[in-house]
């Protein structure tokens, strides 16, 4: 049975964003076709989606590698981040379904109950999950792929320390649900874009130091009430 393209390019996505693959290491056919068990053609056409996608550039005389981003680049990927994220929201509010809801709300209720026990990756999982249906909610398939491929670059690119408060982030997850579920697309808008200044600021580039330094990403003073 062939592999598809997609899903040798979500693989190969992923080891790149884990460091399996290091940045500006070759990325050879035949390596990869033999590490993940398929022909050159699937890995072939993953390596062209993966360098549209910004994870792969072609070198001269050395074919594909692992691209390495400038930390001006990072900066950049947070603040369209920071505009993209409340669009998605406001769209959501007009746009989700009772599917999309049903999903959210599970979602915050897993999410406040193991943020009282205090979990750790578990929580990121569900966090990644909610902000994917959310997306998703948005009924625009240009914005939810924008915002997974925003996703995939920031966790390559950054790690995030001391972030807020799992209650708390959790809670503004809930609050942008409770916007979600009654049609309030400006509450949901600007609920997310409080929560997104304030997870930015979380954020610390893994390779600092590289050519074009980005400025700190500015965050929101003015709190959102709940």
């Amino acid at each position: 049975m062939r592999i598809p393209a997609h899903a040798v390019c979500t693989a190969i996505r992923d080891d790149i964003v884990s460091g399996v693959h290091a940045r500006g290491s070759r990325l050879t056919e035949e390596l990869l076709a033999r590490r993940y068990g398929v022909s050159r053609v699937p890995v072939r056409e993953a390596l062209r989606t993966l360098e549209a996608e910004g994870f792969v550039v072609t070198r001269r005389h050395a074919g594909a590698c692992v691209a390495e981003p400038t930390d001006q680049e990072g900066g950049d990927l947070l603040e369209m981040r920071l505009l993209l994220e409340p669009l998605g929201a406001a769209r959501a509010a007009q746009r989700r379904t009772e599917a999309h809801l049903k999903v959210l709300r599970g979602l915050v209720r897993l999410g406040q109950e193991r943020a009282r026990r205090g979990g750790g990756e578990d929580l990121r999982s569900l966090g990644a999950w909610f902000h994917e249906t959310l997306a998703q909610a948005s009924a625009s398939p240009a914005l939810t792929s924008a915002l997974a491929q925003l996703r995939h670059k920031i966790a390559w690119m950054y790690v995030v320390e001391a972030p807020l408060s799992p209650l708390e982030s959790w809670a503004e997850h809930g609050a942008i649900v409770d916007a979600v579920a009654r049609g309030d697309g400006e509450r949901a808008r600007a609920i997310m874009a409080l929560h997104a200044e304030r997870t930015t600021a979380a954020h610390r580039l893994r390779f600092p130091g590289r050519a074009g330094g980005a400025d700190r990403v500015r965050t929101s003073k003015h709190p959102v009430n709940m």
